[in-house]
């Protein structure tokens, strides 16, 4: 009996945040500048934009309840450059933030 191949890629990720956390996975950098030239890695700035791939349960609130996100999974966002945790999981480079440190979301 043949046994069924996993994908090497899953869409759920093995992570789940906690509290107000958001689990983002960084857009791709730019290969080239304006003008065409091709950048090494070393210069690449990092990107400041990426999916949110997770949420937490939200802020706990003095009455007890949960904060709404005002983010969803999904959702393209802008934060700063050194926001949030970087971590690795399955070899995929995460940031783990909290969503204060979101500064938009991008149409």
């Amino acid at each position: 009996m043949a046994k069924a191949k996993r994908s090497a890629k899953t869409s759920k990720p093995k992570i789940r945040p906690l509290g107000e956390k958001i689990l983002i996975k960084r857009l791709e950098a730019e290969q080239t500048t304006r003008g065409g030239i091709v950048l090494p890695d070393s210069a690449k700035e990092k990107p400041q934009k990426g999916k949110v791939l997770a949420l937490g349960d939200g802020k706990l609130l003095d009455d007890g309840s949960r904060a709404n996100f005002q983010v969803k999974a999904g959702d393209t966002v802008l934060f700063a450059a050194y926001a949030g945790t970087e971590i690795r999981v399955d070899r995929e480079e995460l940031v783990l933030m909290d969503e204060s440190e979101v500064l938009a979301i991008l149409a």
